[in-house]
């Protein structure tokens, strides 16, 4: 009978579908076409193993009973049939030249798996090893004819679709999720690899791709709450649904979805050949949507969310890590942007998070490299126009991305903890040039010098010591600094950081707060800290912005409302001992208003943009309108 084939085993499974010997090429002498004197007739008659003589056209001599049981047909019948034909070795071109081989004496021995089809027809897979006969006559001769063809082949075939079958269960529990039954990370990983071929897209297809990469919002708290059974109930109901939503997504020409498990409760939709980004954010939204209505397990109603990362692309250029990391980006975002949502992969949100990404990387070696710089922004007094302090601010003169404001970097630092070193480095920098201002200009009224400190700073370091330690190593008295904290940092301070600030308070140093009016404003709370300094943030100087009634004759008036909460403050203020300053003052009305509810103090490039040491210096020498020290609008300005 003919057999049948779906080709070579995978090597996965059954190893190379074509194997050699040691001798590999080298031809047999002394081999036979016959199969030999009657004892090893009897032999070969009634082994277990099914066999088959071929002769050197390639034609079956003999067959045993076991080969004929095995291929369910009379073993007569397969005399003189083709033997290629018998076991399909002429299905797939190697293994077609590699019997040629061994026919022809040039090769040892051909191994390889067949799925043959029975006369009755059923189908078995089959291990089929075809070598060289040993010669077994008396005559002496080597049996060569030659010509270096041999004689004749002994053709046998195992039955292994047991192991077969065995290897397929093991490999499928191996690639499968035990508690949700969905192809696991290794087998996503697998199918995603090879959609990613060359092969797979280069005849037909859209040559796209795309996943849907979706983690459980607050799944931990299922696990912690309810025990780690319910947990796993729940990622097998959560499967179910997601198994039914790729299925009705199918498309026609890729077929449904590969939903995946790929670890904790983090799984993944894989579309190959997609159509473009809509076909993913309509497959997000019916996940979504999926999700959404509770799920009842036994006696508990319990409701999940979950975020997705979207992307979709070319395959030609992509690889498996690349395209995960980009779906596992923008699930980050997902979760950033305020969870039960899809996000789509931004290249630009990207490359903002690379450089991020770069730049916290490089920032404590920047430090010891010295890559940063100050610059000084006035602090003017709005009754006589004399600079009255400076504040510092930080500038990265960085390599690759030129010169950096510290909203660029100030927020890594305090991620990663550099904040710290980076802290000392400007205190004592803001300091020691503040000291060579005072000893430069010995005939005027020394100027203070304000820093800014992060909440970590107070947190992660001895910040008292430091101070102390920076104001006896530059000289400069501690009536002459100024720290700067935020307003929601230190509303909020209690323990430490409230005895930090009373204890450098006590020191003698004046503490501000930042960008006041913007966060907690619990007026209640200020009496009972120890601040000198309240920095009104620019949003409300900006309501000053226009006159009463613009010269222009637009119509633009001022915000009465602004101006009665900043005259209202600043009052508060004085009552309380304090002094305030004004951030963002930009033109001369907004100076005069400020000046006239009672304003102590003004900063913005009405009088300065910050500008280099050497520029405050300048500023010290100037005679202003107010007397020495002065400034006039605009005077810092580059």
């Amino acid at each position: 009978m003919n057999g049948t084939s779906e080709g070579p085993a995978p090597a996965a499974d059954l190893g190379p579908a074509v194997t050699e010997s040691d001798d590999d090429l080298a031809p047999r002498t002394g081999s036979t076409g016959r199969t030999g004197p009657p004892a090893y007739r009897s032999v070969f008659a009634t082994a277990p193993l099914a066999m088959a003589v071929v002769d050197a056209e390639g034609l079956v001599v003999s067959a045993n009973d076991s080969l004929g049981t095995l291929l369910g047909t009379d073993p007569a019948a397969l005399a003189g049939g083709v033997a290629a034909d018998l076991v399909d070795l002429a299905s797939d071109a190697g293994t077609w030249h590699a019997y040629r081989e061994v026919l022809r004496g040039h090769r040892s021995r051909l191994r390889c798996t067949r799925r043959l089809k029975r006369a009755d027809g059923h189908s078995l897979w089959a291990q089929v090893t075809v070598e060289p006969l040993a010669d077994t006559g008396d005559s002496g001769d080597s049996g060569d004819s030659g010509d270096g063809v041999a004689p004749g082949l002994l053709l046998s075939v195992a039955d292994v679709s047991a192991r077969r079958e065995l290897q397929a269960r093991l490999r499928h529990l191996q690639m499968h999720d035990p508690v949700t039954r969905l192809p696991n990370r290794a087998l996503f990983f697998e199918r995603l690899t090879a959609a990613l071929e060359a092969e797979s897209y280069e005849h037909g297809g859209t040559g796209r791709i795309g996943v849907c990469y979706l983690d459980l919002d607050g799944f931990k708290a299922v696990n912690d709450t309810h025990g780690h059974r319910v947990g796993d109930r729940l990622l097998a109901a959560v499967a179910e649904r997601l198994t039914r939503c790729a299925e009705e997504a199918a498309h026609a020409r890729s077929g449904a979805p590969l939903v995946a498990r790929l670890g904790g409760d983090e799984f993944a939709l894989l579309v190959e050949d997609s159509t473009g980004t809509d076909q993913l954010a309509d497959l997000a939204g019916a996940v979504l949507a999926a999700l959404q209505p509770p799920f009842e397990l036994s006696d508990r109603r319990l409701s999940v969310t979950a975020s997705v990362g979207v992307v979709e692309r070319h395959t030609a250029g992509t690889t498996p890590t690349a395209l995960m990391q980009a779906a596992d980006t923008t699930l980050y975002w997902a979760k950033a942007d305020g969870r039960a949502r899809w996000t789509l992969f931004d290249p630009e949100r990207n490359a903002n998070r690379m450089t991020r990404q770069a730049l916290a990387a490089t920032l404590r070696p920047a430090i010891e490299r010295g890559e940063f710089a100050l610059e000084y922004q006035p602090l003017v007094g709005m009754e006589d126009g004399r600079v009255r302090g400076v504040e510092a601010l930080i500038r990265w003169n960085h390599p690759q991305f030129g010169v950096l404001a510290p909203n660029r970097f100030i927020a890594l630092a305090e991620e990663d903890g550099s904040i710290v070193p980076l802290g000392r480095w400007i205190l004592r920098t803001a300091c020691h040039q503040a000291r060579r201002w005072q000893l430069a200009h010995p005939d005027e009224p020394p100027i203070f010098v304000s820093v800014n400190v992060a909440v970590r700073q107070v947190w992660d370091s001895d910040l008292v010591a430091d101070v102390a330690r920076t104001l006896e190593e530059t000289g400069l008295a501690p009536h002459l600094l100024q720290l700067e904290l935020t307003e929601s940092a230190v509303m909020g301070s209690a323990g430490r950081p409230l005895q930090v600030l009373k204890a450098l308070s006590d020191m003698g140093v004046h503490i501000a707060i930042d960008d006041f009016g913007t966060g907690y404003s619990n007026l209640a709370y200020l009496s009972r800290l120890p601040v000198s300094v309240l920095k009104l943030d620019g949003a409300f100087v900006r309501g000053f912005q226009y006159a009463a009634v613009s010269d222009a004759g637009s119509g633009e008036v001022a915000n009465p409302a602004d101006e009665v909460i900043v005259e209202a403050m600043v009052q508060l203020a004085h009552r309380l001992g304090l002094t305030v300053t004004a951030e963002c003052v930009e033109t001369s009305d907004q100076a005069t208003r400020l000046r006239r509810i009672g304003c102590d103090t003004g900063q913005g490039w009405l009088y300065s943009r910050p500008v280099a040491p050497d520029r405050i210096s300048a500023l010290l020498g100037h005679a202003g309108p107010g007397g020495p020290a002065g400034v006039q609008a605009g005077v810092g300005n580059p």
